[in-house]
């Protein structure tokens, strides 16, 4: 019986239409080093080294996206060993040092395996290089300096994720004096602690057909997913079933199911860490009168860290399918807190999720002696998936409001903050008088509400 491997094409890319490419030189080259490239690796090879009748590169731009593990830097490497082989001069940044000379220490066995002649090899971290007598590869950590006053034929941009705004001012001209010119980019999806905006936003721009001269590839779900289904696993993990086992992926499974949709099934997610959600974003989901509401009420509750305040939103179905959420109310927790309970008696609730030690167990007594449903206390990793979705919400505009100014306030002026260590995060007040808890409510109502429909499939229209 075959064994059974992971998807050899892309899930989602862009490659413009090409007749000759210089990929199989660089497959044959790095397949002299005694390894052999994968046949999604070849591919992948060969469209992003097409050129045009004049010999210039078709995709001045290429970005790609693979999940982890899966040897997404061997093309970078190809790439590489063919520059060196013809004359060029390239540049390869990384977002951490050790990332950088670690490329140069794979790179150096490599050439000396395919018999490329290094005349100059320097190891100290920072100032790597290898050069040729005609071509020359430096390593560099990108700053928002580095490469300023140098020329180069090819960039590359390792952990694409973290490239920033800032670096990318201080790079993207360094190839500019280059007959033909060429810059690549790959990485993993961002998570909400990555620092960089570039990618994202490079990735949005060609789906969208907005670029010029650009290529790119992906292997992702559309959608947040089921970590368990391993027909997904095969679908976004192209070496799978080679490189890569599936026990390795299993063995990665835990409670954070969001970070294993980035990381593992490639999942995009807009993050936009300079101004979390903008105002602009947050108005243009706005609905001038009630729609139609569907099915019962889900309210979320949340007691603030410190203890002052308790806020109470609620969230309903609408009928064309989406989300409706606004806040009932945000007040003192030195005033009771009967006017919730009188809220929750009277409204027709599906359920009421809470967050906040400082008045769980207040109010799942006060719930009980008025004889409502029990409440659900989330968990940590509950409240992670929670601003996952109401992120995915946002950008999918499937969740609608009214305008409320003190909602507004508070989503305006709002920054992430990380939760754990596997980019789950929250979000905080970027000003004193706006209470976070105001928005962590409506994030909670949305979750519940949005989980007591069941899947719900993305729209992604490219």
């Amino acid at each position: 019986m075959d064994t059974r491997i992971g998807r050899q094409s892309p899930t989602v890319s862009v490659i413009l239409p090409y007749t000759e490419t210089k990929g199989p030189e660089a497959v044959d080259l790095y397949n002299t080093t005694e390894k052999d490239m994968l046949e999604w690796q070849e591919a992948l090879t060969y469209d992003l080294m097409a050129v045009n009748d004049e010999g210039l590169w078709i995709h001045q731009k290429f970005g790609y996206s693979v999940p982890r593990r899966n040897g997404k830097s061997e093309m970078a490497l190809a790439r590489c060993i063919w520059g060196l082989a013809n004359g060029e001069r390239i540049l390869y940044t990384a977002h951490r040092a050790s990332t950088a000379h670690s490329i140069w220490e794979r790179l150096s066995r490599l050439c000396a395996k395919c018999n490329i002649h290094i005349t100059s090899s320097f190891r100290a971290f920072g100032k790597e290089h290898l050069y040729t007598e005609d071509s020359v590869i430096e390593f560099r950590t990108r700053t928002s300096s580095g490469g300023l006053g140098e020329g180069y034929d090819l960039l590359i941009i390792d952990e694409a994720q973290e490239y920033t705004p800032e670096e990318e001012t201080a790079l993207k001209y360094v190839v500019t004096d280059s007959a033909n010119p060429q810059t690549i980019m790959f990485g993993t999806p961002p998570t909400a602690i990555s620092a960089g905006t570039v990618f994202p936003k490079y990735r949005e721009s060609v789906l969208q057909g907005d670029s010029f001269e650009s290529g790119w590839a992906e292997w992702s779900v559309p959608e947040m997913s089921d970590v368990n289904d391993m027909d997904l696993w095969y679908e976004t993990n192209p070496s799978l079933g080679t490189i890569l086992k599936e026990r390795t992926i299993r063995s990665e499974i835990g409670p954070d199911e969001t970070d294993f949709n980035i990381q593992r099934l490639g999942l995009w997610i807009r993050y936009n860490q300079r101004s979390a959600i903008s105002i602009n974003e947050w108005e243009a989901l706005q609905v001038e009168q009630l729609p139609k509401l569907r099915g019962k009420l889900y309210a979320g509750v949340k007691f603030g860290h410190d203890g002052k305040n308790v806020s109470l939103s609620i969230a309903a179905w609408t009928e064309d399918e989406k989300i409706f959420v606004e806040t009932y109310a945000c007040r003192p927790t030195s005033a009771g807190i009967a006017w919730l309970i009188n809220f929750l008696e009277k409204a027709d609730i599906g359920e009421t999720v809470v967050d906040g030690d400082s008045g769980k167990a207040i109010l799942q007594d006060a719930m009980k002696t008025a004889k409502l449903k029990k409440p659900a206390f989330v968990s940590t990793q509950e409240f992670i998936k929670a601003n996952a979705v109401f992120e995915l919400a946002l950008s999918q505009a499937t969740l609608v409001h009214m305008q409320q100014s003190a909602v507004t306030q508070v989503v305006s002026n709002c920054e992430k903050r990380a939760i754990g260590s596997h980019g789950g995060f929250g979000y905080q007040s970027q000003i004193e008088e706006a209470d976070i808890g105001i928005l962590d409510s409506m994030i909670l109502a949305h979750w519940k509400c949005s989980e007591c429909k069941g899947k719900r499939k993305q729209k992604i229209a490219y």
